[in-house]
């Protein structure tokens, strides 16, 4: 078994005599879906909730692996065209059969305006319908690796959308809502019963569903409980049956008690910090008429304040890994080699701000989520206190991720956490999305959010991205990687664990992408009233 797949594999919880009745599984989270409209946000726990009712044309496997969907089969037969068979006698869950006129609506509804999604198919040119269950899709160069892209990809129905004026997705930064942000109508294997954005969500299994589904849940209730401790309280009272992310500090209590454990593994994500690298002048600084993050001194000078090592111990208790990189193991590209951090050093820090023109530091606001990743506001705290011996002080401004990603997204920031999971698991998919120059016409570098950008690098992600010599593309990476790095582009931090909160009557999977399919899910013994 090679490294990704290793570090990708699925942490299954096995459970005996699993009953085949009705059964009901209740999930809880620290936040919400957004919303049902599964291209108005391209955030991880969004996509995770609404996949469970829609389904793109590729999938994955318990272990990563690629895996058919709605369609059966895919084959080049040019550079830059790709053939996907659809599956036959597939229908959307208000009864309407799903076609290749569907995945051309969805495609286009991808790529327009309010989509969070458009990363996932700016590199596509034109897709072409063959017959109802044929479709070619054009991509402006060779791209190898589009079935990877398309596999979180939602397919919606053209007439349901259509006659629900949700033609368009919902633009989160603008707070625009419509009828598929509150309902949906997907061909997956749950259909949502009832919504109440911030209380809960009920999903019902869907009978017609053209897949298996292992799992014997026929009912879930996805609940935000934004509390921490309320939810592991929740868990370990039989409340709940799931909670995630389980606070590092409580693991051990969990799996001290005698209904619920804590299931753990290696994710994929890694958490960053991203700094405004393009206005002349800071939205949110005490300095006036100029940028300080313009200056790679500034920025090596924060990455050198952060005692990462404190962070790990301290606020993660142990379950994060330091990173150099802005990938980790398991995403293809990641190598040991690149992955070393500049050492921790505040005195050099405080050298490299004074070089810069800044001996007494400077004022800057910091945005942080404080209910999206595992102690993020702790982890936000902690490097404001790193930052203050440098002489920096930071304004922290935590909020719900509600709030805090409409605003972050419209590039309204100076200073910013966030984290990325390569959906790909590709480093092309980090380095299109984070690194790249952004270009809101393209949906190049969508999520750079600090505009951070070398045309030389830029350059190397556009070879990355058509190349199919392997060993000529594992270089152009680390080449890139070394760009990246020695701008000082971004400032990572590590890449957190997921500890997820089970109860011992459920078997589950776990995935390294931190995605929960509830189609993987089983509960024994009777039925919860």
């Amino acid at each position: 078994m090679n490294l990704s797949r290793k570090l990708a594999a699925t942490a299954v919880l096995c459970v005996l005599g699993l009953s085949a009745g009705a059964q009901t599984i209740r999930i809880a989270n620290q936040g919400d879906a957004l919303s049902l409209d599964p291209h108005s946000l391209n955030e991880l726990l969004q996509l995770s909730v609404d996949l469970n009712a829609y389904d793109a044309l590729t999938d994955r496997n318990k272990d990563l692996s690629l895996a058919p969907s709605l369609a059966t089969s895919w084959r080049q037969t040019s550079p830059t065209v790709w053939r996907f068979e659809l599956r036959k006698n597939v229908k959307f869950h208000d009864g309407t059969p799903f076609t290749a006129d569907d995945v051309l609506f969805s495609i286009a509804r991808a790529a327009g305006d309010g989509s969070d999604v458009k990363a996932k198919v700016n590199d596509i040119k034109e897709v072409r319908k063959v017959n109802d269950h044929a479709v070619d899709i054009e991509t402006k160069g060779p791209f190898p690796i589009l079935p990877d892209v398309l596999s979180d990809l939602a397919i919606m129905s053209k007439k349901w959308c259509e006659e629900n004026k949700a033609e368009k997705p919902v633009d989160r930064r603008k707070g625009i809502e419509n009828t598929a942000s509150f309902k949906a109508n997907g061909t997956g294997p749950f259909r949502v019963r009832e919504r109440q954005p911030n209380v809960r969500t009920v999903f019902v299994r869907n009978p017609t569903y053209w897949g298996k589904i292992d799992g014997n849940v026929q009912e879930v209730i996805f609940t935000p409980i934004a509390n921490s401790a309320t939810r592991v309280a929740a868990l370990m009272s039989g409340e709940i049956d799931v909670m995630e992310p389980v606070p590092v500090q409580d693991i051990a209590r969990i799996n001290g008690s005698p209904n619920a454990q804590v299931v753990v593994g290696p994710e994929l994500r890694t958490i960053f910090l991203g700094m405004d690298q393009k206005r002349d002048e800071l939205l949110y600084s005490g300095v006036k008429g100029k940028n300080p993050f313009k200056d790679k001194r500034v920025r090596q000078a924060f990455y050198q304040a952060i005692d990462i090592a404190a962070i790990q111990r301290t606020v993660m208790r142990g379950a994060s890994r330091p990173t150099a990189l802005m990938v980790g193991p398991g995403v293809n590209g990641w190598t040991a080699e690149q992955d070393k951090r500049l050492p921790y050093d505040v005195e050099g820090a405080k050298k490299l701000l004074a070089d810069a023109g800044y001996p007494n530091g400077f004022e800057v606001t910091m945005n942080c989520p404080n209910d999206r990743y595992v102690n993020d506001g702790q982890i936000c705290q902690s490097v404001a206190a790193n930052l203050a011996r440098i002489g920096v002080k930071i304004n922290l401004a935590a909020e719900t991720k509600g709030t805090y990603f409409p605003k972050i997204l419209r590039r309204d920031t100076s200073f910013y956490l966030l984290g990325w999971t390569p959906t790909t698991y590709d480093s092309h998919n980090a380095l299109d999305a984070l690194m790249r120059c952004p270009d809101d016409k393209t949906g190049d570098g969508q999520f750079n959010l600090g505009s951070y950008c070398n045309p030389k690098l830029d350059d190397l992600i556009g070879k990355i991205k058509s190349s199919t010599d392997k060993a000529e593309r594992m270089a152009m990476i680390k080449e890139a990687f070394t760009i990246h790095a020695d701008d000082i582009g971004h400032l990572p931090l590590h890449q957190q664990s997921l500890a997820w909160g089970v109860s011992k009557k459920v078997a589950l999977t776990q995935r390294a992408d931190n995605f929960m399919p509830f189609k993987w899910m089983s509960i024994q013994g009777p039925a919860k009233p």
